[in-house]
């Protein structure tokens, strides 16, 4: 069933009124800045990808909702200090799209007026469309200049590498295909082997080094895959627990105790835990 155009305008000048009492009567609320409120905008975020990936839409709904009151929590302490409001934000937003997305909103398109026009390069692929994204976003006025201009220090650091990696192919530097990025990870998991019973400072430098390299080229393996490599590393970690957890109920059956058994008994537990998963892609398993 799809909602109205009137009904999404409802909905929202209703959230407007809730979130500016809440701000006006709320002592938490009144005592908030950007500072204060980005950490619980970080957190929502999160919960938001954990729904995602488990793809549960009643979450999925209800995470979506907390996102969104962040984001006119932060748009009202623009307002108040007369440097934007939320509508500045819809429109700067639908602006930035039309601008990013020539291929779609050409020079000539109704919806585009001439602040908005781009020269468009030819584009068929997703790739092509992230490409071009990047050297748009490069060329309007106020952006850094360079590769990697305006890529955040803060990003956790799975992210970060993502970002330099699509950054540095939007410039050209890319392998055409996914063998490239594997064969990278053959190899920097090749030197890692060879320095990892290193001795010494030198040896911890090494491994330290060669890790990270490693962790990289993983990374870049997932952007040509086109998978999120924060959301698939907390799906194992996720999967690795469930098995953990799954293998010392099958002990606790047998009425052994988890942290008594030898590594071999655990790993016989853990083996019969990951033989009674669901194969991957089986959603309703």
């Amino acid at each position: 069933m799809s909602t109205s155009r009137s009904e999404i305008q409802e909905a929202l000048l209703r959230l407007d009124e809730l979130t500016r009492r809440l701000r006006r009567e709320c002592p938490w609320d009144r005592e908030q800045d950007e500072r204060t409120i980005v950490p619980h905008t970080l957190e929502e975020a999160y919960e938001l990808a954990d729904a995602a990936n488990r793809r549960d839409d009643a979450k999925l709904l209800d995470e979506l909702g907390d996102v969104l009151f962040q984001v006119h929590f932060l748009a009202l302490l623009l307002e108040e200090r007369g440097a934007g409001d939320l509508a500045a934000v819809a429109e700067n937003t639908r602006q930035k799209l039309i601008r990013r997305h020539p291929h779609i909103f050409p020079p000539d398109s109704p919806e585009t007026d001439a602040a908005l026009a781009v020269a468009a390069d030819a584009v068929e692929t997703s790739g092509e469309v992230l490409a071009n994204w990047d050297k748009i976003k490069q060329g309007e006025e106020g952006r850094e200049r360079g590769i990697f201009a305006e890529v955040p220090e803060n990003l956790p650091s799975l992210l970060y590498a993502r970002k330099v990696q699509r950054r540095a192919a939007s410039s050209g530097f890319d392998f055409p295909g996914v063998e490239g990025p594997l064969q990278s990870v053959r190899d920097e998991l090749d030197e890692l082997i060879e320095v990892a019973e290193a001795d010494g400072e030198a040896g911890a430098d090494a491994r330290f080094h060669e890790l990270g390299d490693v962790l990289f080229a993983a990374v870049n393996v997932a952007r040509k895959l086109k998978v999120d490599p924060e959301l698939a590393l907390r799906a194992s970690g996720e999967r690795f627990r469930g098995r953990v957890e799954q293998a010392a109920a099958f002990a606790a059956r047998d009425d052994r105790t988890w942290d008594q058994l030898s590594t071999d008994e655990q790993l016989g537990y853990y083996v019969r835990a990951r033989m009674n998963e669901p194969e991957p892609g089986d959603r309703d398993a």
